[in-house]
């Protein structure tokens, strides 16, 4: 069985937010998650998928998943790609 790690991303008011998980289906999950289903601290926001990386088990998954919550500049990075265009 394949598992993934994921990193959603979504802005909130001038500030980016992250959150990183694990699952054996990345599309069913952002679903849950936007729907107020996945975990407390995702719910009441619309979030995008940033990040996702395939594992043979879900041990590894969950080792690399303890890694990038660790990691705030990967995630920092990631969340780049949220930030609107400024317009002159």
């Amino acid at each position: 069985m394949s598992a993934y790690v994921y990193v959603l991303g979504c802005l909130a008011g001038a500030r980016h937010l992250t959150y990183v998980g694990w699952t054996s289906d990345v599309a069913r999950r952002l679903e849950q998650h936007n729907a107020g289903v996945g975990a407390r601290s995702t719910r009441g926001r619309n979030w995008v998928l940033l990040h996702s990386e395939t594992f043979a088990s879900k041990r590894e998954a969950m080792s690399r998943e303890w890694h990038l919550k660790r990691d705030r500049g990967f995630r920092r990075q990631l969340a780049q790609a949220l930030r609107p265009e400024k317009t002159r």
